[in-house]
């Protein structure tokens, strides 16, 4: 499953899928299971337990050599600077699982606490005025695209604040979409607009509210998100002692949080994948980048890199 976690800013998104991560890891066995840090501010490492001296090679600087790899010989692909952050797999690419053993994981993939991580690399002085940080996050769109993953398996990806994820295609690789909502009108607002944008394109989104401290924190999100709203994480010295660099064992988290991490699981694990969908999402928004300023700069139509009938899944990753 591809899962991600979206909200407000200081929402504790990214609190979140670093315990959501840490609870998959610490289960036994433990599953395939990778953790994508999409922030502009790239603090998933810290949150897992990352050291200082923590080294983490970055996917946005080098979008090149992950292009180049995905390719593989698919003959719509010209090279890889015929490729853009979402152009689809077709036959010959080279798609990728959880845990496989390929360059780019042994690349840029390194573990903390048990946990498999990559990420884009945070926005730096060289990028200032001259580029967006969508140009580093269509790494993770590309890495996504040609992602098959399977019963079991689990992709995490932190992703930026608010409605920026919409700035691309990117909101809809996801099987489920954790919403991490406080009991504040702002971070309610950043619900709806979220949903609001999301409504047309089939986007599972869960809401799990966070820095709930009473009953009336949930009954102001049962108020404002109805439905949608799956679980809760409550006072929590654990996460106290982790935002001062103290990261406790996740077998520490108090008990009603830990059944709130297992109640996400669950629902990730009852959702089931539809790979046309996921694929004729693909094709939608790489259509509309071609259209909009892909093919000018490619001087040829990139809708001819839309292999016809392909459609990726198991299958096609085992073939």
């Amino acid at each position: 499953m591809k899962i991600a976690f979206v909200g407000k800013g200081g929402s504790g998104k990214t609190t979140l899928a670093s315990l959501f991560l840490r609870h998959l890891a610490a289960e036994t066995p433990a599953p395939p299971l990778l953790g994508i840090d999409a922030d502009i501010n790239q603090h998933l490492a810290a949150a897992l337990g990352a050291g200082e001296d923590h080294q983490q090679p970055t996917l946005g600087e080098h979008m090149s050599v992950i292009k180049d790899h995905l390719r593989g010989d698919n003959p719509r692909v010209h090279s890889a600077g015929d490729m853009i952050k979402t152009t689809p797999p077709g036959r010959g690419s080279r798609l990728i699982g959880i845990d496989d053993d390929n360059p780019l994981y042994t690349r840029f993939v390194r573990v903390v606490d048990g946990v498999r991580l990559a990420a884009t690399g945070p926005f730096t002085e060289s990028d200032l005025g001259v580029s967006c940080y969508h140009s580093k996050v269509g790494a993770v769109e590309l890495l996504l695209n040609h992602m098959v993953d399977g019963a079991g398996e689990y992709a995490v990806v932190d992703m930026t604040a608010g409605a920026d994820s919409f700035a691309s295609g990117l909101f809809t690789r996801f099987d489920v979409t954790f919403l991490v909502c406080e009991p504040t009108l702002r971070s309610v607002g950043v619900y709806r607009q979220y949903l609001d944008y999301a409504r047309d394109f089939d986007v599972r989104v869960a809401v799990v509210g966070n820095k709930v401290i009473d009953g009336d924190d949930v009954a102001f999100l049962r108020q404002h998100v109805g439905a949608d709203l799956l679980t809760w994480i409550g006072r929590s010295d654990h996460v106290r002692a982790a935002e001062r660099g103290d990261i406790r064992p996740v077998e520490q988290l108090e008990p009603a949080n830990r059944d709130a991490l297992r109640s996400m699981r669950a629902l990730v694990d009852g959702v089931e994948q539809d790979w046309p969908k996921f694929h004729r999402q693909t094709v939608e928004f790489h259509l509309r980048n071609a259209t909009a300023w892909a093919n000018g700069r490619a001087g040829r139509d990139l809708a001819d890199q839309v292999d016809p009938g392909f459609v990726p899944g198991p299958v096609s990753l085992a073939g």
